[in-house]
């Protein structure tokens, strides 16, 4: 196999391509990029660690045609020391790489192509087009709430549920809940006949993670989602994505949230925000292994005191807010508050809740958001404290 890349964009499809790559530098399949070059300029590029892969198409110029496998860690690094414009990569009868730019060369080995992991089909007859931007704001605002290894697998991902004109995600753990809704313009593309979207999966925590950086936050790019059984696949640009789907049936959230509450605050969210932040450098500060991580909040009047205690010291601050109801005293993991408040849209959050023992609701407070087809709601358990 004998091919010349342009440098910066050989350089370019192959940074993505490290999300789906093992990061190792041992030359086994799911460590490498597999390298499928055709004649005359067909080049694909394809990294997948039996879970989730990428795939990329790009231009070349194929002196020679041939599928082979190289280390993507050792790789990408040759690609960013080299300072010509053209790449020429070679692979000889004896399986050795050699990458050549300019004057300087460097040499690995390869595998054959056909020792790379079959990857799943990547299209199937069931497909829509929705906005990037509009997926990718939804998966950041629900991946905190994602499990951790929790033994109920279905809660280590996002479920999402698509109608035809709407999208829905919810994410949760034993102690936190993240629920979104958005109308927004689904393009129904199936090709079995159904004249409906009704889809219904979970989509793994790392596949999450990896989405929110490759989608683009323009509301305008759109991205083709096609779904099978087991996968889910992606077309983000040049790029098509593709992971496995978490098998099983996800739980009834909408039993677990508590829709009336007594106590109402309103709170301005930067504000809410700066005073939980500050709160941080005690409440995660290290102290003998362990971290010191609940934040309390005295809810009195028209004010929130936040406090946090432990042996390197405290913390206080006081912000004003609207308060009806009951005053309260509850406590709360200040990083999951931090995250809940965050992920919340607009100005002004909206917090709700009726006990120290009970769950909170986190809302944005202005209407504005229901009017135009958006719903947040983000829960929280609170944390019980002996002081």
């Amino acid at each position: 196999m004998k091919i010349i890349f342009n440098r910066s964009t050989v350089s370019a499809a192959v940074a993505p391509l490290m999300y789906t790559a093992s990061g190792k530098s041992t030359l086994n399949a799911p460590d490498g990029i597999l390298i499928d070059a055709k004649f005359p300029d067909e080049c694909i590029l394809t990294t997948f660690d039996n879970d989730k892969g990428l795939r990329i198409k790009i231009e070349a110029k194929v002196l020679e045609e041939g599928a082979y496998i190289i280390n993507a860690q050792k790789f990408n690094q040759t690609l960013r020391v080299m300072t010509g414009d053209e790449i020429t990569l070679t692979v000889d009868s004896k399986m050795v790489a050699n990458i050549v730019s300019g004057r300087s060369s460097h040499k690995m080995s390869s595998l054959p192509g056909s020792d790379f992991p079959s990857v799943p089909e990547l299209k199937s007859d069931r497909s829509f087009i929705v906005s990037q931007g509009a997926i990718k704001k939804m998966f950041n605002q629900v991946s905190f709430a994602m499990g951790n290894n929790d033994q109920r697998v279905v809660l280590n991902g996002a479920y999402m549920k698509i109608d035809d004109e709407s999208v829905t995600m919810v994410a949760c753990d034993s102690f936190k809940l993240a629920k979104c809704r958005r109308k927004t313009e689904l393009i129904n593309k199936n090709t079995n006949g159904n004249e409906h979207l009704e889809y219904a999966f979970i989509v793994p925590a790392k596949t999450v993670n990896d989405l929110c950086r490759l989608l683009d936050d323009d509301d305008e790019a759109l991205t083709q989602i096609f779904v099978t059984r087991k996968h889910i696949v992606f077309k983000i640009g040049e790029l098509t994505f593709f992971s496995r789907l978490l098998d099983g049936e996800y739980i009834d959230y909408e039993r677990i949230i508590v829709k009336t509450h007594r106590i109402t605050v309103i709170a301005n969210k930067e504000e809410f925000l700066s005073a939980l932040e500050r709160a941080a450098l005690i409440t995660e500060e290290k102290i003998a292994g362990s971290v010191r991580a609940h934040v309390k909040l005295d809810i009195f009047g028209d004010n929130i005191k936040i406090y946090a205690m432990s042996v390197a010291g405290s913390t206080y601050d006081e912000i004003n807010v609207k308060h009806e109801n009951d005053d309260i005293l509850i406590a709360f993991n200040n990083r999951f508050l931090i995250d809940g408040i965050r992920a919340c849209s607009g100005k002004e959050v909206k917090l709700t809740l009726s006990s120290p023992l009970g769950s909170m609701n986190i809302e944005p407070e202005s209407s504005e958001y229901k009017e135009n087809g958006i719903e947040e709601l983000f829960m929280l358990l609170p944390v019980r404290t002996k002081d």
